[in-house]
């Protein structure tokens, strides 16, 4: 208890307009954590807070102070921002801001204007006229806030052939190129219902149950977009005005040039007619339909859409990984982060090198990769909100010097070892270094999948969820009545064994789902998903397994997969590379 009431001494609270103005005529410094409602404050500054707050000594002119974004108009700018802000007061005027939990750099700016104002006080330093930083006036943050109230959304279905023959990815570009913006998307099969649903304006047509069969198919991608906040005024493949292209066109001619461009500017559907791409997909413009088909869809887009969720990899180093492994683990979880995926890896001399070369130039480094070669590492792919920086403020700076003297309780500290003078943990450096760190040391890889004739579109759909919540991307999927050869392609180990027709006959009374999944170490994960083959035993041994909740016997156990590497890769030759090229 006396920990949290230290806290609320430290920052006062600062949730209304009101609070607001009144924290403005505190004298001195005020420094301002801006937080987001369903994120709160920055916890992991709050101890560089109170030890500055303890050395400076300066209770007059030093203040901490938490503002809510969400409830304050002054702060509306700052609204949907995942990242800390902290913003620098000096007497009622915000002079500064620091993007992100950036302790040595806050704490320089902290004790710098500090002892400015110690300065000024002794008469040794008249004070210094800082520019102040402008938010965004009232007025046009209403507007900002009305026009972002109505935001106009879009659903946009890509078509099973098209991801079939690889074209979702060029209408995707296209759909960035003309100015929008792809908020979410969902790569699915569509059950029979939300296909009518989504086209019932053309069900009249004759051919329409052939177009439901068609749409249900094969994997299809569902999108929302919305227009660009501030658009180009002219878009990719839009009829050009030669006024503006001219090389010595006037700004006058500019400026008359420049309606005449927004004019042209089409509806997403439109633009899709021009491109030829509107036979491979569908857009639904309508804002009631839409609301409807978000729900539908991304039922949790609504309450999602400012969480910024983010992949990164982090490491521990062999000591830490060997000592203390649980406890890093139990506060990874504690701090709301996902583990997506995990191994123990021995790292090669250049891998060491790459990962530990911002200390290269240190008198350390020989040994620091001798630690790194002689013994097991452990990799993992954390997801979270603000998942970069929560992560580098969770572990503090590289090294333990600087650590002890900035953030004292972050986790570069708490797990310090005394056979190296670095942060024990590792985390990737920005979002792209992140994607490239996964891929490398988690390579996906692919297994066939087989969701069986006798599952319901119901238990399907189930299925699908959990492949999803499982790490699995679907890439390739198809709904086939299996015929002989195409299940002899995927059963080829067992085609001999005397039960075999019986699987022919179950396979033959409706269509199967066949499937390409992707992830890391996807085959082993796939089997232990799918659990043991007679669904009576899953049951007992592995009771969330999908063939423990949906088989009904060894012959009818809902699913099938690849068993190796050799096995998964011959099958999804065989089933989904086409004999002859221009099938593809």
């Amino acid at each position: 208890m006396a920990g949290k009431k230290r806290e609320i001494q430290l920052q006062a609270v600062i949730n209304n307009q009101s609070l607001w103005d009144e924290m403005l005529q505190n004298k001195g410094l005020t420094v301002i954590d801006v937080y987001q409602a369903w994120c709160g404050p920055c916890k992991a500054m709050q101890t560089l807070f109170r030890k500055l707050k303890n050395e400076l000594n300066e209770d007059e002119i030093l203040h901490f102070v938490v503002a809510e974004a969400d409830s304050i108009v002054t702060l509306q700018s700052f609204r949907d921002k995942c990242e800390p802000i902290f913003l620098f007061s000096v007497n009622g005027k915000i002079i500064a801001k620091i993007n992100g939990a950036n302790a040595p750099l806050v704490s320089k700016k902290i004790i710098k204007l500090i002892n400015e104002e110690r300065k000024i006080a002794a008469g040794e330093l008249v004070r210094p006229q800082y520019h102040e930083i402008a938010f965004v006036d009232t007025e046009d943050v209403g507007e900002a806030s009305h026009k972002n109230n109505d935001k106009l959304y879009n659903i946009v279905i890509i078509k099973p052939e098209a991801v079939l023959t690889g074209k979702s990815m060029e209408i995707k570009k296209k759909i960035i190129g003309a100015g929008y913006v792809i908020e979410a998307e969902d790569k699915r099969m569509l059950t029979e219902e939300q296909v009518r649903d989504f086209y019932s304006g053309i069900a009249y047509q004759p051919d329409f149950e052939d177009f439901v069969s068609l749409m249900t198919s094969g994997l299809s991608y569902v999108l929302i977009t919305s227009q660009r906040d501030e658009q180009e005024p002219s878009w990719e493949g839009t009829v050009p005005n030669p006024e503006t292209e001219s090389k010595e066109l006037s700004e006058d001619q500019h400026e008359m040039a420049t309606p005449t461009v927004k004019k042209r500017q089409d509806s997403l559907q439109e633009y899709m007619e021009r491109q030829h791409l509107s036979e491979f997909c569908d857009i639904e413009e309508n804002k009631a339909n839409v609301n409807k088909f978000i729900d539908i869809f991304f039922p949790d887009f609504k309450s999602m859409k400012n969480i910024k969720l983010e992949r990164i990899m982090a490491l521990l180093r062999p000591d830490l990984f060997h000592k203390r492994k649980e406890d890093v683990l139990n506060i990874i979880q504690d701090e709301g982060f996902k583990i997506l995926m995990q191994r123990q890896i021995v790292l090669s001399k250049e891998e060491a090198q790459t990962l530990c070369k911002e200390h290269k130039n240190e008198d350390y480094f020989e040994k620091l990769i001798e630690n790194m070669t002689s013994g097991p590492s452990l990799a993992l792919v954390l997801l979270r909100d603000n998942a970069l920086q929560h992560w580098k403020a969770l572990i503090g700076p590289s090294t333990v010097e600087e650590a002890k003297e900035y953030l004292p309780e972050s986790l570069c500290v708490q797990f310090a070892m005394e056979s190296l003078p670095i942060n024990q943990l590792y985390g990737s450096v920005s979002l792209e270094a992140a994607e490239k760190e996964i891929e490398y040391f988690f390579p996906p890889q692919n297994v066939l999948g087989l969701i069986k004739s006798h599952v319901t579109h119901e238990q399907r759909e189930e299925i699908f969820n959990l492949i999803k919540e499982n790490g699995f991307e679907i890439t390739q999927m198809k709904e086939l009545l299996l015929n002989k050869e195409q299940a002899d392609a995927i059963y080829f180990k067992i085609k001999q064994k005397h039960f075999y027709k019986e699987i022919l006959e179950m396979l033959s009374e409706a269509p199967s789902l066949v499937m390409v999944l992707t992830k890391w170490n996807a085959i082993s994960d796939w089997r232990r998903l799918m659990g043991p083959t007679d669904p009576d035993e899953a049951k007992l041994l592995s009771p969330d397994s999908i063939r423990a909740r949906f088989g009904q016997s060894i012959l009818k156990n809902a699913v099938h997969g690849s068993s190796n590497l050799y096995e998964a890769t011959e099958t999804i030759n065989r089933i989904f590379v086409p004999k002859n090229p221009e099938e593809n």
